[in-house]
């Protein structure tokens, strides 16, 4: 007998993708919940190609959640929105479900781990990174990056677990006085190593794929523990008030 369906969400990408993270983030999605993963059809050469496409990115994403009846949506890609400012906004406003993205989903767990200073991780370069930094000022948690950054996010695939872990302490250890670590790009995965390097660091760590599975479900009323993926997916903490 089948599990019954507690809530159906879509995942919402550039394009329909079967890449190796999406496959990790299929892992801890609970049983449940009937995720579909959908493409938006917008796909260019460079990030910087979304920027003034917030039209075409809501008008898809509401034909979308019409066809597919959903009862919630993820909105992944932090370039998509700080290359679209109002983008959020015009998401809420335009849709009758629920609706999240990566940086409003992390900084909201950020939040409820009362952190004021982030290490910033991203498979971005340098202008980008500037921009997700300043958006996250303006929700009122200092950010500081990696010297280093990728010419292109593809450059991130080729990293193993073990890559990423030595990455992020190098980061660290030229960047003191941070609260956690904050990695925004899922092609750069932290996903297995997470709960180790929690551990082994001793402070939080938001990854975005997390954070926008527990944002969405909790704004749905649903409350889960799910191990072995961080401290925020363990321990289900509440929504932060704003």
């Amino acid at each position: 007998m089948s599990e019954a369906v507690s809530a159906r969400i879509g995942f919402l990408g550039s394009n329909v993708s079967s890449s190796p993270h999406l496959k990790k983030f299929q892992a801890f999605i609970p049983k449940d919940i009937e995720m579909t993963f959908a493409g938006l059809g917008l796909q260019g050469a460079s990030m910087y190609d979304f920027e003034g496409k917030i039209d075409s990115l809501v008008r898809n994403t509401i034909e979308l959640a019409d066809k597919y009846k959903w009862d919630g949506v993820i909105f992944p890609g932090a370039p998509r929105e700080v290359l679209n400012p109002g983008l959020f906004s015009r998401l809420s406003s335009s849709l009758s479900i629920p609706a999240v993205t990566a940086l409003r989903s992390s900084i909201a767990a950020l939040r409820t781990f009362s952190v004021k200073r982030v290490l910033l991780m991203t498979p971005f370069d340098e202008p980008l990174n500037k921009l997700i930094r300043d958006f996250l000022a303006e929700a009122g948690i200092e950010a500081v990056s990696a010297s280093s950054t990728f010419r292109h996010p593809t450059e991130a695939r080729k990293l193993t677990s073990s890559d990423v872990e030595s990455m992020t302490k190098k980061a660290l250890a030229a960047n003191q006085g941070v609260d956690a670590v904050y990695f925004q790009g899922a092609v750069l995965d932290p996903v297995e190593i997470l709960e180790k390097m929690e551990t082994e660091l001793g402070m939080p760590i938001v990854a975005s794929n997390p954070a926008m599975l527990w944002f969405i479900l909790s704004k749905l009323g649903l409350r889960y523990q799910i191990r072995g993926y961080g401290k925020l997916l363990s321990s289900w903490p509440a929504m932060p008030a704003n």
